[in-house]
């Protein structure tokens, strides 16, 4: 409805000289009476065409009103908006097609073609994933989710990161927990990960080699904790329903030569230099304000390096685009490996980065601490079980990356409408009782597929609450459109909401099985839409959509 809608006004802008490339974009005014869309269009040019927005806007809704003839009425408000309403038969015609697509209605074109790589989590295989990495984990799921349904062949990848001195620490760690088993009085240092995790995979190893591994190298202890924290960090992952394609070994770059290459290449451009044992990159030469060591004294190459070499590595891989999530920390970083590979002569604006805020766990009032190197960590899995996958999936999403996210334990596990999962699923729920009823009734009906047009009157749908939700349901398609644009799942949660309470209301209004008899189908194929409707959306959160609660 929106598309067709933006075509025809663009088409307008064209008739009355405006240059092509301008987008109409549409809102959904607050007050009903001011139509179904509104635009400020004419407004936004009005100062390039040195004209009047109302008189901009008169000469689009002439040009409108003579080409669309799916609309009520287009009319001009205020200083120069545009209100569209649109034909009952229009939206009830729209309400058809909805219920032809079934499982396909919301997917688009908008990135057909587009090959994009997706990464994200990425955690260090120091321990388990804690809480806070499922804001990371659920979004990326979701946007892979919204590319995919906008017609993108996505590669979801997660860089391994096996290097370091974390890793260093974890291969400390894994053997001290070791030969504490074995009854050795040895203590961690002070950079020790004293996670329980660790503990556990002591224990296994006393278990599977005894004392054997007493003289063993910390680069054995750092493979076998390795393996196992990251065996633990996939099965956490395939709790909350998400894959990757890819897992690139940090090591990798080491052992390709890939590190190398780019130090050769940054000397050779002049682009570095040694001072005090270091190597420093030029970076206030590429528009940053200070240069950075990216190889320590000790030969040990700081983590911009490897980042720098493994975007590289992506960059040569032949995508259209390039999307990271990272954590708001990275925020330094990502402005130094951007201008580094820049200065190699890359194209970055392939590169999108999405960085999200940090996560605030309570339980009620009571706020949730949680450290991974003392030891007292509210893990991923713990959450998982106390709130369960689709509330945890659904809670991450609900607000914006770039805006701190609370996360409330105790209204996450709660079954009301308080529970905004709860209530999206309770009116997927509710659909399908009503449904199994009305066939308990006898009441027979068939949704009509793509090929054909359906045999129920879907026009008799005129009471003001049945074409509200009509309309919100419509508006499903650009949802997902400018969800994937914006890379922002969290319109989804808030659209799901909003589809949850119209239908409450439309079913307070409107009975449905009982009411009138000429209206029982009608009504039960615009429940049946509703609930198509929020099982996509789920769907597209990763979320299941329940028949019964």
């Amino acid at each position: 409805m929106e598309r067709s809608l933006e075509r025809i006004f663009e088409s307008a802008l064209k008739k009355i000289g405006v240059p092509e490339g301008i987008p109409v974009r549409f809102e959904t005014p607050q007050n009903e009476a001011h139509g179904d869309l509104s635009t400020n269009i004419a407004m936004l040019i009005a100062k390039d065409l040195k004209r009047s927005p109302r008189d901009i806007a008169k000469e689009i809704v002439d040009y409108v009103r003579g080409e669309d003839g799916e609309l009520k009425s287009v009319e001009i408000a205020g200083p120069g908006f545009i209100n569209v309403m649109f034909r009952n038969d229009y939206i009830t015609g729209q309400l058809q097609e909805l219920l032809s697509h079934g499982t396909e209605y919301g997917k688009g074109e908008s990135n057909k073609g587009q090959r994009i790589n997706l990464e994200w989590v990425s955690a260090n295989p120091t321990g388990h994933l804690h809480a806070g990495h499922g804001r990371q984990a659920c979004l990326g799921q979701a946007i892979a989710n919204l590319l995919d349904w906008t017609g993108a062949e996505v590669t979801r990848e997660y860089y391994f990161n096996n290097a370091g001195n974390q890793m260093t620490n974890l291969a400390k760690s894994v053997r001290v927990r070791y030969l504490q088993q074995l009854g050795e009085p040895i203590e961690l240092d002070e950079d020790g990960y004293r996670g329980m995790e660790i503990v556990e995979i002591a224990k296994e190893m006393v278990r599977e080699f005894g004392e054997s591994k007493r003289e063993e190298s910390l680069a054995f202890f750092q493979s076998f904790g390795e393996k196992k924290n990251f065996r633990h960090i996939r099965s956490t992952l395939e709790r909350l329903g998400i894959h990757h394609d890819i897992f690139f070994n940090e090591n990798s770059l080491y052992e390709s030569g890939a590190i190398e290459r780019t130090i050769s290449e940054f000397k050779a451009r002049g682009l570095a230099y040694e001072k005090d044992g270091a190597l420093w990159l030029r970076l206030s030469e590429m528009g940053q304000n200070e240069d950075r060591v990216i190889v320590k004294s000790s030969g040990e190459p700081t983590y911009r390096l490897p980042d720098i070499c493994y975007h590289r590595d992506k960059l040569s891989r032949g995508y259209d685009d390039i999307i990271d999530i990272f954590g708001a920390d990275h925020i330094a970083t990502i402005a130094d490996v951007l201008a580094a590979l820049k200065s190699l002569g890359y194209d970055t604006e392939r590169i999108k980065v999405i960085l999200h805020q940090m996560v605030t766990f309570v339980s009620g009032k009571e706020l949730i601490k949680f450290s991974k190197r003392s030891g007292e960590a509210y893990s991923l899995d713990e959450l998982i079980d106390d709130v369960g996958a689709d509330a945890a999936k659904f809670f991450f999403n609900m607000r914006a990356s770039g805006s701190h996210l609370e996360f409330d334990v105790e209204l996450a596990r709660e079954q009301s409408e308080k529970n905004p999962v709860y209530y999206v699923q309770y009116a997927h729920a509710r659909i399908a009782s009503i449904v199994r009823f009305a066939a308990q009734e006898g009441i027979a009906f068939s949704i009509p597929d793509k090929t054909e047009e359906g045999n129920t009157d879907l026009s008799v749908l005129e009471h003001p609450e049945e074409l509200r939700l009509i309309k919100v349901l419509i508006r499903f398609p650009q949802v997902i459109e400018r969800s994937a644009a914006a890379l922002a799942p969290h319109h989804v949660c808030e659209y799901l909401r909003e589809v949850a309470a119209q239908f409450h209301r439309f079913y307070q209004e409107c009975r449905i099985v009982g009411g009138p008899k000429h209206l029982e189908i009608p009504r039960l194929l615009l429940a049946m839409a509703t609930k198509r409707v929020i099982a996509n959306g789920c769907a597209v959160l990763g979320v299941t959509a329940p028949e019964s609660m």
